[in-house]
This record gives C-alpha cells, sequence and structure tokens, in this order.
C-alpha cells in the first residue's frame, strides 16, 4: 500500500493545476558540445604555502620547493614556474614534501613525502612526471644523500640504518649498513635516527653518518668497517665538510659550532664555538637557540665562509630568524622577517673538492623566498622576479578578466610604475636561479586579476600567456583616518575589501569593505587635489515581537559610546594619478551593533548608478549626482505582498542599555535625508543632514520632498514649493526619540490574532497594505479618527534630490487642499480612541501588525521611489521541477505586471472566486519549502519565520521588465535575495544633457517576483539570439574613443515574420539549487534544471566561450558543471575541487559540522564562510577560472579543450642541454703521493654482487612512465621478434632462390648439351651410325 504523506498531497495539487502555454518562441542554435569541454588546471602563481623542503640544480640553476600539501614548485628564469602535486591516498599531510634532491644535469629530481615514499620526477618534458616510486614499509626516512653523477643515493632512516638505493631501477641494493654494526660495541643504548649523510670530499668510499644522539662515525664502505667514531658533547643538527676532506664542522643544538679533524686523537673537536652567546658577570655563558644547519665553503682569496641558520640567545626577546655569515673574521647577522625553514649556498663549482666560490644565499622562509648577494659588502638582497607577494596582505577577495580591454593593461602599468617609488638598498647582482627556457607567445587577448586585500589594498596583475606581474597597487585604506585601536571583539580587519566592482570601458572601480562601506573610484592620468563626498547611510530592518507589549521603538544611531565607525579624511585631498576616490558611503552603526557585510556590490556607468546590498537591505546612489536614490529594506522590494512571514528578533540593548528594539515603521524605504538631521531651522532645506567630523557632505542640494497619496475618496497634493511652510519636525539629535510604553490593549492583540488564524486560508490578503495616521481635523470630513484605516491605491512618488524643482510637477492636480495645511495637521494628530473593525464593504478590516506613528514624517523621508501596491498574482514560482508558475487565480492575474495600480473591490472579488483552497495552500507550503531550503542550522524553531533576507546579487541591464509589454525597453535594477526572490527595481534617468542636474527616478511599480528554491547566485541576461547582453557602460574620459567595442549593446530585434508576442530576451536565473532560463517579456520559464538537491551551488557564472555562451556551476560537492544556454542541457560534470581544501578561509579553518545534520554524516559550511569561498572563485571568459587554492597562492584553470591542447605552447622548457663543468685538475705532488681524489666503483660495491635486498623493507610502485616503458619495451620486443622471423624467411627465400638458379643452371647445361648431341649426329645416317 502506497505511504500516504503530506507531501503526495500537495504534489497531487500542483499537478492538478493549469500549467501557462509557452507562447512559440524561436529555437536558439546552440552550438557548444561536449567535446569542446576538458577541464585542466593551467598555471599556478604565488609563494608556495607552507614550505618544508628546497633543492638547487647548480648546473641547469633551478629552484625546487615542497609545501606540507604534496605540491612541488621548480622555478627558473622569469616565466618558468611549474607546478605538480603528489597524489594523495592517506590524510592531509601525509605527502608533505620532506627532503628534494636534484639529480644535477640529469633532468630528474628525487622527492621524499611524509608518508615514507620516494617519488623519481622527470622534467625533460615540459610537465615533470613520476616516473616510479619506492615506499618504504618499516622504516621513516630522516636522510637522503646523492653524490654528484652517482647512480646510487643513500637513504638515512629513523633506525639509525642506511640503505643504498639504485636510481635507474628504484631497487634497494642488498648493501645495508645497520646502526648495530656502525657503533661501538661497548655502547648500550641506540644513537637515535640518521640526521646527516656526506661522502669524503677526496674519497668517496669513506661515508660519514650522523646520529641524532652526536654520534659521529666515517664509514668505509669497501671494508664495511667504521674508520673513525666520535661523541659530541651536544646533539647533532648537520654536517659539513671541508674541501679538502680532513676536516668537517658540527652543528648542535646548545647554539654552538665545532669543528673535527678526520685523523682525531682522544675523541676530542679542534676548535670549539658559540658565535652569538655571551658571558655573563658571573661567568656563565647565554643558553643559545639550536643551529639547524650550517655550511662551510672556501674562496679563492683563502678565505672560507661559514654560514648557518638559528643560535641566537635564548633571553633576548625579540629576536627575530636570522642567518649568519662568518667571513673574514667578520660575524654579519642577517635578520629575516620569517622563520627560516632552509637555505642554500650557490657557488660556482659544483664539485666538492674545489674552491667553492660561493656568490649567493637562497634562503626559504615561511613565507618568503630571499637571495642575498655575498659578493657585496653587506650580502644586500636581489630583488625577487617572482610575484610571491600576493599574500603581502592576506587576500579576501579576486576578480578575473578574461579578454578585457586592451587598453587597460598599459593604463594600470603606466600609472604604478609612476606612482612607484624605486626600491632602494637592493644588489645589482642578476637573479641567479635563471634555468630553463620561456619564449612569450602571442597572445591575442589580455587577461588582468584583481585581489582584494586584508589591509585594504587592490593588487592589480597582468595575467597574460601564463605569467603574472603586478601593475597597480591601489590603497583605499588612505581614504579613511588611522583608527585608534582594533575592535577587542572581532580579529576581522577593518578596512578588509570583500567585493570589487570594476567597469572596464569606464574604469570606474567601486570596493566594498569590511566595515560596511563602499568608495567609488575614477581612473586619472593626473594627480589631483579635491575632498572625498560622504554619505551616512543606513540599512536597517527590524521586526520586533508582537506577542508582547511592544512600545514604539526607535534605532540609536548616534550613540557614539560604542560606536567603532571609521572616519573618512576631511578636507582636500592629495590623489595620486590612477583610481582616486570620489564617493565614501557608510553604513552606520545601530543600537551598538555593527552593520552586517555588503553581500552584493554592482555599478554601471551607463546609468550612472551603484547599486548594494547587504543582510538587511539594498541602496541605489546615483554617482553622478552623488546623492542616495533609494535605501529600503528587503522586506520592502515586496511591495505590499510580502509573501513572507517575517520572524521576531529580540530586542538588543545598546551600549547604554536602555535602548529599545526598533519600530515596525523601519521596514520601509529610507533615504539619508531624513536619517541626518541636525536641526529644524536648517537653512538648506527641510530635511537636511549634519555635518560630521566623518560625514563632511550633506545633502544641501535635497529639495522639499513631495508626498503624493492616492485614496478612494480623497486625494493630497503631490507638490511641496520652496515658499510653502515647512513641516515641524521634532528636534533630535537622532531621527526620532524612544516614546514611552504604552498600556496592553486586549481588544486589539485579539483581533490580531484572529485574523492571523483566518489569513491562512484567506483568500484577500492584505499584510503589506500601508498604514496611515489620519489626522482629525474640522476642515476635512473624509478622514476618520482611526489610525487603523487602509488606504487603497496608494501610491509614494517622491523626486530625485535636485536644485530644479520645475520637475517636480503634481500627480493629483485635482486636490484643492493646501499641502502645507496638511502637514501641520498631520504634526499635531491625537491618538484615536476607537477602532473600526469592517470597512465599507463589510469586510473584516486586518489590524495592523506594527505601529505607524511616524508614517507621514516617514512617507516624507522616501526620495525618487514610486512604491505601489502590488498583488500575489505578481509572485512567479520557478522552484518546482514542473512547469508551475502558480495557481490559477495568481497565473489569471499575472498580466496586472504591466500596468500596475492598486486592487479595487471588483478586482477583489474576482480574485476571491479564483483563489481556490489548493492555491493558498501551494502558497502556503512554497513558502515553507524557500525557508527550509537555506536554512542549515536547528536552532530555527520555526521554519516559516524569517529573521532576515540578505541580498545576495545585482544586476543592471536594460529589459523588458514588464509582462507582455514589447514596447519598451527601460532600464532595470534585478535583485536576488537570499530566500531565493527575484526582484525589479525600475530606472528612469533624464536626458544626458540634463543629467547632472534632473533627477533620476527609481520606481518600485510593477515589481516582478519569481521564487527559487536556495539563495540567488546569479543574475545575467540574453538576446533573442542566445548571446550574452553586456553591461552598457560609459567611455572613460582618461581613454580615447575606440569604435571597437560598442559603448552600450540593446537586444537585437526580431525578424519581421515573428510574432511580436516572442520573447526578446533570456533571463538566467541560478540559485544555489536550482537554475531557470525566463523568457522576457512573457515571464514564462522555458527551460528549468536541478542542480542540487542535498548540496548546493557555491559559484555560478555565465560566460562566453567559442562564440556562444555556457553556465558554469561550482557545487559543494566539488563538482565543476557547464550547462548550455538557453536550454540548460547538461554538457560535463567533472570531479575538479573538494570543498575541503578551501575550507582554510572559513572562520574556523576547518568547515562547521551542522548539527541537524551530522546525524546523517554530512559536514556542511556555513553561509557566511561558503560566501568567502564565493568571492576567491572566479569565472571568466573563454572559459577560464580562477581561485584561490591556499593563502599565498593563485590556481587558474579552464574549461576549453582547443586551450588544453595550445597550453603546452606557454609553458616553458625547464631542462636544457648543458654540458657538465670540468673537474679540478689534480696537482703532479697530489697524484704522487697520493693526495688525490679516489674515485670509487659503486657498481661493483652495491651491485649484483651485493644480493639482494629483503622485499619486506620497501616496496617498489612503477609510475605512469614506467608503465609506458615496459608497454614500449613489449612492443619493441614483439617488432623485434616479427623482424627477426622476417630475417630468417628472407634467408629461407634466398636459400631457395639459390637452389632454383643452380637448377635451372644445371637444366641449361642439359639442354646445350642435348643440342650439341642432336648436331652431331643429325646428318648422319643410321647405317652410319
Amino acid at each position: 500500500m502506497k505511504k500516504f504523506t503530506i507531501r503526495s498531497v500537495l504534489d497531487t495539487f500542483r499537478t492538478s493545476v493549469t500549467q501557462p502555454t509557452r507562447t512559440d518562441q524561436e529555437v536558439v542554435q546552440e552550438t557548444l558540445r561536449q567535446d569542446n569541454f576538458q577541464v585542466k588546471r593551467t598555471f599556478r602563481h604565488g609563494f608556495p604555502f607552507q614550505p618544508t623542503a628546497v633543492a638547487y640544480d647548480p648546473i641547469q640553476k633551478l629552484l625546487a620547493i615542497g609545501s606540507k600539501c604534496g605540491s612541488l614548485r621548480i622555478f627558473g628564469q622569469a616565466g618558468v614556474d611549474v607546478h605538480v602535486r603528489h597524489d594523495m591516498e592517506g590524510p592531509p599531510g601525509s605527502v608533505a614534501v620532506m627532503q628534494i634532491v636534484f639529480l644535477v644535469n640529469e633532468g630528474a629530481l628525487i622527492t621524499a613525502t611524509a608518508e615514507n615514499t620516494m617519488h623519481l620526477w622527470n622534467f625533460r618534458q615540459k610537465i615533470p612526471q613520476v616516473v616510479q616510486s619506492l615506499k618504504f614499509q618499516k622504516e621513516r626516512i630522516t636522510c637522503m644523500h646523492l653524490p654528484l653523477q652517482s647512480k646510487w643515493l643513500y637513504v638515512g632512516t629513523e633506525r639509525g640504518n642506511i640503505h643504498i638505493v639504485h636510481i635507474e631501477s628504484f631497487q634497494l641494493s642488498g648493501y645495508i649498513i645497520n646502526w648495530n654494526k656502525v657503533i661501538e660495541y661497548s655502547r648500550k643504548t641506540h644513537p637515535g635516527p640518521v640526521v646527516h649523510l656526506s661522502d669524503n670530499p677526496l674519497d668517496a668510499s669513506k661515508l660519514l653518518i650522523g646520529y641524532e644522539s652526536g654520534q659521529v662515525v666515517l664509514w668505509d664502505m669497501r671494508s664495511k668497517v667504521a674508520e673513525m667514531r666520535i661523541q659530541t658533547a651536544d646533539p647533532v643538527r648537520s654536517i659539513a665538510w671541508h674541501y679538502e676532506g680532513k676536516q668537517f664542522m658540527c652543528s648542535h643544538n646548545d647554539g654552538s659550532l665545532t669543528t673535527w679533524a678526520v685523523k682525531t686523537l682522544n675523541n676530542k673537536e679542534i676548535h670549539m664555538s658559540r658565535p652569538h652567546a655571551k658571558v655573563g658577570k658571573d661567568a656563565k655563558i647565554e643558553q643559545c637557540k639550536p643551529i639547524p644547519k650550517v655550511e662551510w665553503k672556501s674562496s679563492k682569496t683563502g678565505e672560507a665562509f661559514v654560514i648557518f641558520s638559528g643560535g641566537m640567545p635564548y633571553d633576548q626577546s625579540g629576536r627575530t630568524p636570522s642567518i649568519t655569515v662568518v667571513h673574514s673574521k667578520t660575524t654579519t647577522v642577517l635578520e629575516m622577517e620569517h622563520p627560516v625553514i632552509d637555505f642554500i649556498t650557490l657557488c660556482e663549482s659544483p664539485y666538492t673538492s674545489d674552491l667553492q666560490e660561493p656568490y649567493a644565499i637562497v634562503v626559504l622562509l615561511q613565507n618568503d623566498l630571499v637571495v642575498m648577494d655575498l659578493q657585496t659588502a653587506g650580502f644586500p638582497c636581489l630583488e625577487n622576479p617572482y610575484p610571491m607577494d600576493i599574500h603581502e596582505s592576506p587576500v579576501t577577495c579576486c576578480n578575473y578578466l578574461a579578454d578585457c580591454p586592451a587598453d587597460l593593461i598599459p593604463a594600470f602599468y603606466s600609472v604604478g610604475r609612476a606612482g612607484a617609488a624605486k626600491r632602494q638598498g637592493f644588489s645589482e647582482m642578476d637573479w641567479p636561479i635563471c634555468g630553463g627556457k620561456w619564449a612569450s607567445p602571442s597572445c591575442s587577448y589580455s587577461e588582468i586579476i584583481m585581489t582584494g586585500h586584508a589591509d585594504g589594498s587592490v593588487k592589480f596583475w597582468d595575467a597574460s600567456a601564463g605569467t603574472l606581474q603586478v601593475l597597480y597597487k591601489l590603497k583605499s585604506a588612505k581614504v579613511f583616518e588611522k583608527p585608534n585601536k582594533r575592535s577587542l571583539d572581532s580579529d576581522e580587519e577593518p578596512f578588509a575589501v570583500q567585493l570589487i566592482s570594476l567597469c572596464p570601458e569606464s574604469r570606474k572601480l567601486a570596493v566594498a569593505g569590511a566595515s560596511s562601506y563602499v568608495i567609488l573610484f575614477t581612473y586619472n592620468k593626473k594627480d589631483a587635489n579635491d575632498d572625498v563626498t560622504v554619505l551616512e547611510i543606513p540599512i536597517v530592518y527590524e521586526n520586533p515581537d508582537e506577542g508582547a507589549c511592544s512600545p514604539d521603538m526607535q534605532i540609536d544611531l548616534c550613540d557614539s559610546d560604542n560606536k567603532k565607525e571609521l572616519k573618512v579624511r576631511t578636507g582636500n585631498q592629495k590623489k595620486p594619478a590612477g583610481f582616486q576616490a570620489q564617493l565614501v558611503c557608510i553604513t552606520p552603526w545601530s543600537n551598538g551593533e555593527p552593520p552586517s557585510h555588503i553581500a552584493a556590490l554592482t555599478i554601471n556607468s551607463s546609468y550612472g548608478l551603484m547599486a548594494y546590498g547587504n543582510d538587511a537591505g539594498m541602496v541605489i546612489i546615483d554617482i553622478e549626482q552623488k546623492v542616495c536614490l533609494l535605501n529600503i529594506g528587503s522586506p520592502d522590494l515586496y511591495g505590499a505582498q510580502d509573501p513572507y512571514s517575517r520572524a521576531p528578533r529580540s530586542p538588543k540593548r545598546g551600549g547604554n542599555g536602555d535602548t529599545l528594539p526598533i519600530d515596525r515603521d523601519d521596514r520601509h524605504p529610507r533615504s539619508p535625508s531624513i536619517d541626518q538631521i541636525a536641526s529644524p531651522d536648517s537653512p538648506q532645506s527641510p530635511l537636511s543632514t549634519p555635518t560630521t567630523p566623518h560625514a563632511p557632505h550633506s545633502f544641501d542640494t535635497v529639495p522639499p520632498l513631495v508626498l503624493a497619496i492616492e485614496s478612494k475618496d480623497r486625494k493630497l497634493p503631490a507638490d511641496l514649493d520652496e515658499e510653502d511652510e515647512e513641516p515641524q519636525i521634532p528636534t533630535t539629535q537622532c531621527r526620532r526619540k524612544s516614546s514611552a510604553w504604552k498600556p496592553l490593549n486586549i481588544k486589539r492583540r485579539l483581533s490580531k490574532v484572529d485574523l492571523k488564524i483566518k489569513s491562512t486560508f484567506s483568500s484577500d490578503r492584505k499584510r503589506g497594505s500601508v498604514f496611515l495616521p489620519r489626522p482629525s481635523s474640522p476642515h476635512s470630513d473624509e478622514y476618520n479618527s482611526d489610525d487603523n484605516t487602509i488606504v487603497e491605491n496608494a501610491i509614494f512618488n517622491v523626486p530625485t534630490p535636485s536644485t530644479n524643482n520645475t520637475s517636480n510637477t503634481s500627480t493629483n492636480s485635482n486636490s484643492n487642499m493646501n499641502s502645507s495645511e496638511h502637514l501641520d495637521e498631520v504634526a499635531g494628530v491625537p491618538r484615536p480612541t476607537q477602532l473600526n473593525l469592517n470597512q465599507e464593504d463589510d469586510l473584516p478590516l486586518k489590524p495592523p501588525r506594527f505601529r505607524r506613528k511616524d508614517q507621514f514624517q516617514r512617507l516624507m523621508s522616501v526620495p525618487n521611489i514610486k512604491l505601489q501596491r502590488n498583488d500575489l498574482s505578481k509572485l512567479r514560482d520557478l522552484r518546482e521541477a514542473a512547469n508551475h508558475v502558480s495557481p490559477p487565480g495568481i497565473a489569471a492575474g499575472a498580466s496586472g505586471l504591466a500596468g500596475g495600480g492598486g486592487t479595487g473591490k471588483p478586482e477583489r472579488e474576482k480574485d476571491k472566486a479564483e483563489h481556490s483552497f489548493a492555491g493558498n495552500l501551494m502558497r502556503r507550503f512554497n513558502k515553507l519549502d524557500s525557508s527550509f531550503s537555506r536554512s542549515r542550522s536547528s536552532s530555527m524553531s520555526s521554519l516559516e519565520n524569517i529573521t532576515s533576507e540578505a541580498i545576495q546579487c545585482l544586476a543592471f541591464a536594460d529589459t523588458y521588465a514588464k509582462r507582455n509589454d514589447h514596447s519598451y525597453l527601460s532600464p532595470t535594477l534585478w535583485v536576488g535575495t537570499s530566500l531565493g526572490s527575484v526582484l525589479t527595481v525600475l530606472i528612469s534617468p533624464p536626458d544626458p544633457d540634463s543629467r547632472s542636474s534632473q533627477p533620476v527616478v527609481v520606481s518600485l511599480v510593477g515589481v516582478t517576483i519569481f521564487r527559487l528554491k536556495g539563495a540567488i547566485r546569479m543574475l545575467s541576461f540574453l538576446d533573442a539570439s542566445g548571446d550574452l547582453i553586456p553591461s552598457s557602460y560609459e567611455k572613460s574620459r582618461s581613454r580615447p574613443s575606440s569604435a571597437s567595442r560598442n559603448s552600450n549593446r540593446m537586444s537585437p530585434t526580431l525578424g519581421e515574420n515573428n510574432r511580436e508576442n516572442c520573447d526578446k530576451q533570456y533571463l538566467v536565473i541560478v540559485s544555489e539549487k536550482q537554475a531557470r532560463v525566463v523568457g522576457l517579456p512573457s515571464q514564462i520559464c522555458n527551460y528549468r534544471q536541478q542542480i542540487a538537491d542535498s548540496d548546493f551551488v557555491v559559484k555560478a557564472e555565465t560566460v562566453t566561450m567559442r562564440d556562444s555562451v555556457c553556465l558554469l556551476c561550482y557545487v559543494s560537492t566539488g563538482h565543476l558543471q557547464v550547462y548550455s544556454l538557453p536550454s540548460l542541457r547538461p554538457l560535463i560534470d567533472v570531479d575538479f575541487l573538494p570543498l575541503s581544501e578551501l575550507s582554510f578561509q572559513t572562520q574556523s579553518k576547518k568547515g562547521i559540522v551542522d548539527p541537524m545534520l551530522s546525524i546523517w554524516g554530512q559536514q556542511l559550511i556555513v553561509n557566511e564562510d561558503t560566501n568567502q569561498i564565493s568571492r576567491t572563485f572566479c569565472f571568466s571568459n573563454r572559459g577560464h577560472g580562477l581561485y584561490l587554492c591556499s593563502p599565498s597562492e593563485l590556481q587558474k584553470y579552464t574549461v576549453d579543450a582547443e586551450f588544453c591542447n595550445t597550453i603546452g605552447e606557454m609553458v616553458g622548457e625547464l631542462f636544457l642541454v648543458i654540458d657538465m663543468p670540468e673537474p679540478p685538475k689534480e696537482s703532479f705532488f697530489k697524484g704522487l703521493f697520493g693526495g688525490g681524489v679516489r674515485p670509487l666503483d659503486r657498481e661493483e660495491l652495491f651491485g649484483e654482487n651485493s644480493g639482494k635486498a629483503a622485499k619486506h623493507v620497501a616496496k617498489h610502485i612503477p609510475g605512469a612512465l614506467a608503465e609506458m616503458n615496459q608497454q614500449v619495451n613489449r612492443s619493441t620486443n614483439e617488432i623485434s621478434n616479427a623482424h627477426r622471423l622476417m630475417v630468417e624467411r628472407g634467408q629461407k627465400l634466398g636459400q631457395l632462390e639459390d637452389s632454383a638458379e643452380r637448377m635451372a643452371n644445371e637444366a641449361q647445361a642439359f639442354s646445350s648439351g642435348a643440342h650439341e648431341l642432336m648436331l652431331k649426329y643429325k646428318e648422319k645416317k643410321w647405317y652410319q651410325l
């Protein structure tokens, strides 16, 4: 029997609803196919994160750096930078590179990882590959040594044994040095792990073995005995030979250096020193830190170099890591900014038996790579040519522009070089790591990477042709005054850049910071000296608890006790060439609480507008006139029909402890003109802004605002001329004062409860209606004394602040009531004592959910807004898998999108008849489903209650915003929220000639609402042919006009044969769960795709590729998905990058386990952490992408198969054919008396004659190349066998040919003899025989 569930019933309701028929639409020809895509990582830039090992090839001049995550970077000259990674099969950290050894001038290297596995890498080709591996099963690798030009590798282990590995076969030799044979027989303790292995520079048969306990042994490889044993007083960390092979130097844990002779007597060192230890007054020597590594190099001058790291005294606080150079009786301490991982001394000769003549030191630090010149006094550093300063300040966001305007890179480079002072104190020596070969390929397009950092800086990088070069650095923190102290309750940097929006054509840049501010920059080639306009714009929405005795509450924006806001520098500021700040929008604190972070930011230079939003609402800024056009809470975007039930939030106390919760009237749109009132006698306007140190700009251009209220029986005038009497607004330092507590109205509360229960299945719901206080005046009989009167068909139209008041014409010219007189009535309205519970049509009157005492003042504070009551008919639910839009009543009423207007009595009766029980029930379930789709917390007591709705996505576009209206292509701002809603804000810009003086009107009339499951991730627009509609822009004043790019691209018109009702645009909507393609202006969902069910989309973008368009999505499962557009046909789904690898960006650095979902074993990352990851994960044109793979590295990738095939041309050559230098020549006397270099036949000593190693010691793992070589060998053997058989067959055929020829010759001889015999007897008769 089928199980009965509520969902099955609701699904039945949905399927029973008639679906709207799709209009005939031209089918877009999609050219992208599955074989056009291939996911591949291309280039990695930056400094290797958490480095662990370093090695240098002195002949090829290549540097290799291994890291904790198993990455291996090989550096050569500029442009030669190759990244490979070990395959990770175990837990994180198991593939950490512990040691690296180059096969000098052989095009190969060996790495040892933390899982005790050695890998042989071959880099003779452009991309290094693992040839074969050897895994030690019972011993841990601690040390490796490979003599120059040797095929045998010495491997020391933790148990003290030394194994020998053949490089070519990667097999263990039977020759083994066991620890118990090395130590003295009288020793009773284990010597410890092997920490050093090296052979004598002059006698290769003598191997020097150093143990951690201080035991040092000189082992004779031929006789297999210890030639010398010494025991140091302190544990040994490293050992270095003198080039003559008669002495060696040891570094110890106590910061001392000891020198020993090979033929030592009485087990006593020759010399012992503590370079940094001082003798105190009590004759005690200071305790010093260990010396991890020491190197002893000789020079032609006779003065040796002793170079070591560490060894500084313990008791001196603040000591930084250092490298010490002792040369010519002079000790030089080179302080480092980060801990030292390892260092290598670069010498002119690779032979240890020759005078090395060191010329530089390569120091690998925890966060940097430093090279110091040893041939210049003071040992100055060399300037690093690699882009290793990406993490100079932590990266907080990234933007990637592929195929950007070609003149953008020269523009940034010119201002970057002009503003950057020449760095002093660097060496003139050429960069010594200059191996490989890189020829810059001809790239047909430019690429720019923008990185935002925690210190407020924005860096612009040239990423063309596989390289990375810094172009320009912008310091946004210079706009603000330096804060006195950092907040103790937050570790977040106040200037951290979170969002970047750049218009590459007009070169206007918007930057959003962690302190909820937005800075607008414009590009200028020359220096400037002017001030910065500051707008303080609060974005606040609160929904207080209705169940309690709620008072009239307010927001305290002026409490400076707990305020930690940033202050903008006042006065004229000198601005260098480049991006110059013009406007700063600051979100102030409220009730001692910091504002939420900016979650969405966009700029459109063609409209001259900028929009941004956070968890509370949205702001639209006119960047030309530098005024705020709209400041609105997220719920108010829905107009009068909010589909969600806003959950109450607990009142929060401010710093003084008596701040009350916010009033409900803050839910309506607000502009800073009322939020920044200074005094009622401001000379500029009735609603002027205060002058504060950090907000010098005041809205002095704001004219008297206009209010238009349209009612059934009475209309109010729409104009307030400057000659009229100004409204009397209470004078306070803040915007409002908190009123006293009111007594509980039981009748009102019971009415609320009753109507709430009825509203669940009611068809005539007015839960978004506007409530206005009615003034009691003898001049008006139409007004009631009830403050709960519903005003139908309310339209609020307020023009943009402007100095030209002639444009503010009245929309209600029939009214004969003076506006100033009416304002006086409103200011003195008494509180009503009676409540009307029924309307004129005997319908029950819904009580207001919140008191709107200052509603009239509230409406006056909203400039440039047209707010019109909307129906649920405009709700387009796109969440379901079927082509479901809404119940019949909703679908029938959706045609009202174009016309707008309120709903009168006949329309309400029609809607009442059409709204069925099933339709209402489905709407209730859809709301519940949407609220649960994004929730990842078990703390919500009700799935229906919504605490906040963040603005997640903003997009300006010229679109057909009104349904079925093909005649008007209007500028529109599309808004996507965290609850899956998509809404529109209409924009009415003035003529271009009067743009600077006339206002821009933003309107909420005809708001279109779409709903998807999950938060909205992306909004983009396609024209009728399926091409991406780019953002319109304005040409930059500092750049020449170019005809190669259009300044504005409109949607192309359809052919004459197409009907007028065909869609002319496509709207692509991607949420965390779904993707939808909606036709405009029909607003019908043409295509749909369920991207994720239990997971969610982290990043999505519509990109151009191969003259077509596709949708790229990165899902929390780590998969990279590509869909065609507009059909949303799946093209590829590749397991690309686990989300756990990006968890270093999360607040916990490890991800957060949701307690509600942990019972299923699912580990999710919370919304804030996912948003942070999405800020550093980028898609761009041509199928290219970028993400922050570590705190100090950027990884580029592509999904274009054609680019993957040509990437080999962009990668530099690592290995070059270079002859080895000649070995040092022996002098006649050294050769005569046997003092020269004694070679060692290692093949005879370690080869087959030594036997076979035990199988349990190590396991050989053939690599990809080894398997390929085996296949090649098998194929070669088969070919050789076939060739041998062919040769044998040829030989047999030759023998047969010889036999045939011999028989032919014999036959010919027989024929000749027979012919001669015939001629002999031809003329004779028989009787003559």
